[in-house]
């Protein structure tokens, strides 16, 4: 049975973030969220007893930590990963830090780059991996490239969700990274022989097919057929003569 909206509102588990405006805020996906109460926004030094997507987890978010989620929610460090140095994370600790395996961004900024999610894409792959996919879709809905974010990693997080430790996660974002990998390899190889066979086959007029022509080297023959005619023509028309009424009639034979 499909959820309705209000049973999407019911079984919402807490989003929260500390923000410590290392972005522009017109820009934050995390503050579009906060303003619109889809997310809250944590001071310095306040606990969260969810999962915390931080630059200091150790281990991968994993199904493992849905009962984690659903008990007390997803929450993320809204930061520059060039200014860490700047982040008291002595006072936003968490006993569930975590960071995310390998996905990709579909925000406009970093399209198609691994790693480079927002805040909401953050929070939203978190909830995905661990089965709130209706929440996820509810905060990734918000942006006008939100749908995106399934259609590059739904593939990916489909597999992930097979996985039932943080460990088996992480075995199987290797596996997926080597099969890109072999892909991509594949791909220019593929590519390189479609090169060198498009070469030759300019170079052999008998692999052309029709997009071939012979070229006639006579000064005189430019290909085209204006100015010839047959020598049957010109056969026919010694053949004739016109008598004193103008009529065209057989020559007779002397």
């Amino acid at each position: 049975m499909d959820e309705t909206g209000d049973d999407i509102l019911a079984s919402m588990v807490p989003v929260a973030m500390w923000d410590f405006d290392h972005c522009d805020p017109r820009k934050c996906s995390g503050k579009k969220l906060a303003r619109m109460n889809l997310m809250e926004e944590l001071r310095v030094g306040q606990r969260f007893q969810g999962i915390v997507m931080s630059p200091k987890g150790k281990d991968v978010v994993s199904p493992a930590d849905k009962d984690i989620v659903a008990a007390a929610g997803v929450a993320v460090v809204e930061c520059s990963w060039a200014r860490l140095d700047e982040i008291p994370f002595n006072k936003i600790r968490s006993p569930h830090e975590r960071i995310l395996p390998y996905l990709v961004a579909a925000n406009p900024v970093n399209y198609g780059k691994p790693y480079k999610l927002t805040c909401a894409e953050a929070i939203a792959a978190a909830l995905y991996i661990t089965g709130f996919d209706s929440q996820a879709e509810v905060l990734l809905s918000k942006f006008s490239w939100g749908h995106s974010f399934w259609e590059v990693n739904g593939p990916i997080i489909e597999r992930y969700r097979t996985c039932t430790t943080p460990e088996s996660v992480l075995a199987m974002q290797e596996v997926m990274i080597r099969e890109m990998e072999h892909e991509q390899s594949e791909r220019h190889r593929a590519k390189k022989e479609e090169e060198e066979s498009g070469d030759l086959l300019y170079a052999n007029p008998n692999h052309a097919g029709g997009a071939w022509r012979p070229h006639h080297s006579d000064d005189d023959d430019d290909g085209s057929d204006e100015g010839r005619f047959s020598a049957e023509e010109e056969t026919v028309e010694e053949d004739f003569e016109v008598d004193a009424l103008g009529n065209r009639i057989e020559k007779t034979a002397l």
